[in-house]
C-alpha cells in the first residue's frame, strides 16, 4: 500500500494554531490533505498530530487519523522523517505492506496534485530512495556576500566575481512541498539530500516557506492570484 503522511503537531509557536489557521478560506491543511485525494495515489491519507482539534479538522477534510502521535516524536526537535517512520511502522504492526510513503507539509497550500504524481512516477522509474519537490533559488548562489563584524561584505565564492550569471551553475533547494520515498528507506533512515534521491522541479511561483506572519500573507497573495481572485 501507499500512505500519505501529513505531520501537524500542536505545537507551534511562531504562527500560534498553524497547521490550522485559515488561509484562503480553508485550514491551511485542508490544502494539502484535498491535494493528496486529488493525486488519486493513496491507499490512506494519514494526519500524524498530538492534537485532537488538529485531528477533528484533518477527519472533515478526509484524511485518517489511526492513532494520536506520541509525545516522544512530537518535540520542536523531531524531524520529519522520525514522523513518516512511525507511521510505517504503525502500519506494518497491523499487518498491512507498506511500500511506498510520501511526507506532505502541512503548511504547503500551493501544492499541485501532478506534482505529487511527477514525484511518485519518478520514483517508480528508478532506483532512488526519495523523489521530492525542488526549485531553483532566484539568485546565483555563487553571487552570495558575507558580513563580517564591522559590517563589510566579502564574497562567499571569490572565484565568482567576474563569472556572468548566465555562466554560473543553476542551484536548487528543497521546496517544502513533499518528500515521496520507499518504506525501506525511511525505516532505514536514509538521507535525504544525497544522490539517493530525485528532485521535482517546481515553478518558482508555486513555492513560498510559511515560518512567519509575513510568510503567511505573502503565501496567501501568490495563491489568490493564482485562483484569480
Amino acid at each position: 500500500m501507499k500512505i500519505a503522511v501529513i505531520p501537524a503537531r500542536g505545537g507551534s509557536k511562531r504562527i500560534p494554531r498553524k497547521n490550522i489557521r485559515d488561509f484562503c478560506g480553508k485550514p491551511i491543511i485542508a490544502h494539502s490533505i484535498l491535494a493528496a485525494r486529488q493525486a488519486g495515489l493513496f491507499n490512506q491519507i494519514v494526519v500524524s498530530t498530538d492534537d485532537e482539534e488538529i485531528a477533528a479538522v484533518a477527519r472533515q477534510f478526509g484524511a485518517s487519523i489511526p492513532f494520536m502521535r506520541p509525545k516522544e516524536i512530537a518535540d520542536d526537535f523531531t524531524g520529519t522523517n522520525a514522523v513518516v517512520r512511525h507511521a510505517v511502522q504503525w502500519f506494518i504492526a497491523q499487518g498491512q505492506d507498506v511500500t511506498h510513503a510520501c511526507c506532505i507539509y502541512a503548511t504547503a497550500p500551493l501544492i499541485r496534485p501532478h506534482y505529487i504524481r511527477e514525484g511518485h512516477d519518478a520514483l517508480l522509474a528508478s532506483d532512488a530512495a526519495f523523489a521530492f519537490s525542488v526549485t531553483t533559488f532566484d539568485f546565483p548562489i555563487q553571487r552570495g556576500v558575507r558580513l563580517d563584524s564591522d559590517g563589510r561584505v566579502d564574497a562567499l565564492y571569490p572565484e565568482h566575481r567576474m563569472t556572468r550569471s548566465q555562466d554560473l551553475e543553476v542551484a536548487y533547494h528543497d521546496a517544502g512541498q513533499f518528500y515521496w520515498g520507499t518504506a525501506r528507506a525511511f525505516l532505514d533512515d536514509v538521507p535525504l539530500f544525497s544522490p539517493q534521491s530525485i528532485g521535482v522541479v517546481l515553478p518558482r511561483t508555486l513555492v513560498q516557506d510559511i515560518d512567519t506572519v509575513e510568510d503567511w500573507e505573502l503565501a496567501e497573495f501568490m495563491y489568490r492570484v493564482q485562483q484569480g481572485k
